[in-house]
């Protein structure tokens, strides 16, 4: 049995609706010729004369009326398929997004993009898992569906957006004995410091610059998280650097001062990353243009907002 062509089925709909070939090729845009050609493959595939020459036209058989519905199911099917995706409607929808992110996202990112799920998209929800050097892969298996923070090991091959700008600044104590407003260099060596570990938060641009400036810290604890971070230095006279937002957040939780830097620290880029197997995705579309609306600018205090991204020269959402 030979497979069936498309312009057959086409072919087959316009004789049901017309009732006759050559009015069926016209409105097809096809030689009449062509058409009957095509319904007799039909007939040979259905092994059914499908239409008979009466009085009134070519009258379907019960054949053809059996297979009639299916045949324009089909053919609608297919033509939605071709056209554009439905919309993602946010409100309505029932859907679970998997983000990767940093503790420090958790923290700055999750409380807002919580809230605004609860009001605007309610039943939508988020997983949030750790960024890891897993993260690439996941992303490209469709495992989460976009990770934020600073990953560098992310800049190439995915699609990208800024979302803001971040600085550094120092947290201490709001009772250390010895720091209080400010702090210059030479308080700055002297105090013992917090390092945090933990990879996809540019901490790395901060130690690449204090050994640059040959400005060592005296490490007394390093921890794998910066969510213990604020309790620990409200209850120490230890200083540690953090992102400034998540900073800023910390000090309103604890007793905590919030202090700019002995020197200038470089500010890093908060993006979120995708797959380009998922860039047409109407969720993840959404999801994308949602963070984008929420965050972009977010630290407009202290930096550039948000800006274009890509795929190397891609444009982002």
């Amino acid at each position: 049995m030979a497979k069936l062509d498309l312009d057959w089925l086409a072919v087959f709909v316009e004789v049901y609706k017309t009732q006759s070939v050559s009015r069926a090729a016209e409105r097809l845009g096809m030689a009449q010729a062509s058409a009957s050609i095509a319904l007799n493959k039909l007939r040979r595939h259905f092994d059914d004369p499908l239409f008979s020459r009466t009085s009134r036209g070519m009258e379907p058989t019960p054949r053809a009326r059996s297979i009639h519905p299916e045949i324009v199911e089909a053919l609608q099917r297919l033509e939605r398929a071709r056209g554009a995706p439905e919309a993602f409607a946010a409100s309505a929808a029932t859907r679970e997004f998997r983000i990767g992110m940093t503790d420090i996202s958790e923290v700055v990112l999750l409380p807002t993009l919580a809230n605004h799920l609860q009001r605007h998209a309610p039943g939508l929800t988020v997983e949030a898992e750790k960024m890891s050097v897993e993260s690439r892969r996941r992303l490209e298996a469709g495992e989460i569906d976009l990770a934020v923070g600073f990953a560098p090991n992310l800049e190439a091959g995915f699609y990208q957006q800024a979302l803001f700008e971040q600085s550094f600044v120092c947290l201490a104590s709001a009772d250390h004995p010895r720091v209080q407003s400010a702090i210059d260099r030479q308080a700055f060596v002297a105090e013992s410091h917090i390092v945090v570990t933990t990879s996809g938060t540019g901490h790395t641009i901060v130690d690449k610059l204090l050994a640059r400036e040959r400005l060592e810290r005296r490490v007394v604890l390093r921890v794998p998280s910066f969510l213990g971070v604020a309790r620990i230095v409200a209850r120490t006279e230890l200083l540690v650097i953090v992102p400034r937002l998540l900073g800023e957040t910390l000090a309103s939780q604890e007793r905590i001062q919030v202090l700019e830097p002995p020197l200038r620290l470089p500010a890093y880029k908060v993006k979120q990353h995708w797959h380009e197997r998922f860039n047409a995705d109407p969720g993840n579309r959404w999801l994308r243009r949602t963070m984008a609306e929420l965050f972009s600018g977010v630290q407009a205090h202290a930096g550039a907002g948000a800006e274009g991204g890509g795929r190397g020269a891609r444009s982002s959402v």
